[in-house]
């Protein structure tokens, strides 16, 4: 059988099978399927050369909002490279080990609570990860050497144990917003660009000296109170947001002075540090090339007092005579 016919022949088979869950109501109970040749012929398309060049394969599949519970029937087909399975109920994805030219898989809204099998292991080329919105406590089992983006936004992660550069060296952006974390420490991830970890927990700030090339960081609604953990070594920031901690001290300002030169705009609204007197001319004076605070330009006046500020604490630093 040739490649085009491998994929794309769908053989005759019965309707999908229906379960329902157990210990519901009659009133509660949820349609879930198996997954089905059917299935798979609707969802199909992009049709394109196979790796070898010598045949034509469908590379795009859509599964999502099937009800399905299993996808085992996806194993043959191996020259899938797009692959959306979101809003279903799957637990268990090993039978995504044997796709291993896909390059794209989104797996959102599932109830997926560990990734058993280890099906990742084999995936060695995809570049796009989403696991967003399913029950993961933790990352054991999940490596990309090709992954450039993952996103892992509202599951239940309380540690980060495995983001090392070996295993996605080329990790440029990652979301982990939604989780339980409680600190940043865990994120030895050289290469990585763009770090999102809004709506967790974090108290502390950990390990960042680690990401040198990072240009976003995103800590919006944390439980912080100090910037203390930002290192010089990040000599690429240009955004920080921490909008929504508990930031009061006007010392944590000076945390600020720690990160690189390159920052060009910083979020600190809804932080108690804010109600407080000359907050914008303070954190000017400390950052005179920030562009923005709080998503507003600064006014050609405050940079004049700001540099005024900054004259008048140079004098006073001159030792008398």
């Amino acid at each position: 059988m040739s490649d085009m016919e491998e994929d794309v022949v769908l053989s005759d088979v019965e309707g999908d099978e229906e379960t329902h869950q157990e210990g519901v109501g009659e009133d509660d109970k949820v349609k879930v399927c198996h997954l089905t040749q059917e299935t798979i012929s609707q969802g199909l398309s992009l049709l394109c050369r196979t790796g070898n060049g010598l045949g034509h394969a469908f590379v795009k599949l859509d599964l999502k909002d099937n009800g399905l519970n299993d996808i085992a029937a996806i194993s043959n087909y191996i020259h899938i490279r797009f692959l959306d399975v979101s809003n279903n109920h799957l637990t268990d994805l090993s039978p995504l080990a044997s796709l291993t030219q896909l390059l794209w898989l989104k797996v959102d809204n599932n109830t997926v609570a560990c990734f058993k099998g280890q099906p990742f292991t084999q995936l060695t080329y995809l570049q796009w990860l989403s696991v967003a919105g399913n029950q993961l406590t933790d990352m054991d089992g999940l490596v990309g050497p090709s992954l450039e983006s993952l996103n892992l936004t509202g599951n239940s992660i309380q540690r980060v144990n495995g983001l090392q550069g070996g295993c996605f060296a080329n990790l440029v952006t990652l979301e982990l917003r939604g989780n339980h974390l409680d600190t940043t420490d865990g994120i030895n991830l050289p290469n990585l660009q763009r770090l999102y970890l809004a709506q967790n927990v974090i108290k502390r700030l950990e390990g960042l000296e680690r990401l040198k090339c990072l240009t976003t960081l995103h800590l919006r609604d944390n439980q912080l109170d100090t910037l203390e953990g930002l290192s010089p070594n990040m000599k690429c920031l240009q955004y920080l947001n921490v909008r929504g901690n508990a930031i009061l001290d006007r010392n944590a300002i000076k945390s600020l002075g720690r990160v690189s030169k390159t920052l060009r705009a910083l979020v600190l609204s809804d932080n108690p540090l804010v109600e407080t007197t000359d907050y914008r001319l303070s954190v000017l004076v400390l950052l005179p090339q920030l562009e923005r605070l709080d998503k507003d330009s600064f006014s050609p006046e405050e940079r004049t007092e700001a540099l005024e500020r900054i004259e008048e604490l140079k004098e006073e630093e001159i030792p008398g005579p």
